[in-house]
């Protein structure tokens, strides 16, 4: 009986339900600093989330509605190099369906890219995400750099993951 409770309760802990996740997967090379924002609203507060994408309340994602929102996630990020700031730009985006948000299984991927020229030495990028609200949950790492004079030193992040900071070098 014991293992047909916990067949049953096993896969409800394999989806977030009740938590708006925001993913961030940064690639750090010498001309840029791309970043790929995946986020998944559980089911609970999909309908809080549509409601902040879908402002006419037609039950659609529009074009307009979807830059808008995409615009509102960017202006809650901030990306610094050695502390100065640096713009962060929309390279892509694509949203799912409002099926698939509405059953918190549909994720909206932002391909956000930022200008850096990397010069020899120590460095110090800083990520901040202030987006969305108390049940938002973050998570952030760095990708292995493809460029082999490119070594990441360290990685810190605040216990909400919220904001990160990967310490790196470049070599001659």
């Amino acid at each position: 009986m014991l293992v047909e409770l916990t067949a049953f309760v096993a896969p409800a802990w394999a989806h977030r339900l009740d938590e708006y996740l925001q993913a961030t997967v940064i690639d750090v090379s010498r001309q840029e600093i791309d970043i790929v924002l995946r986020l998944t609203p559980g089911v609970d507060v999909a309908p809080q989330v549509l409601h902040q994408i879908d402002t006419d309340g037609d039950g659609g994602l529009s074009a307009q509605e979807q830059q808008r929102y995409t615009q509102h996630v960017i202006s809650q990020l901030s990306l610094a190099l050695d502390g100065t700031s640096l713009p962060i730009k929309l390279k892509d985006c694509v949203f799912p369906g409002m099926l698939e948000l509405q059953t918190g299984r549909g994720t909206i991927s932002l391909h956000l890219r930022a200008q850096a020229v990397l010069k020899p030495g120590r460095h110090k990028l800083r990520y901040n995400n202030q987006g969305s609200g108390p049940d938002t949950v973050y998570l952030v790492n760095a990708l292995l750099p493809h460029d082999p004079a490119i070594h990441i030193q360290s990685q810190k992040r605040l216990s909400n993951q919220a904001v990160y900071d990967l310490d790196f070098t470049v070599d001659q």
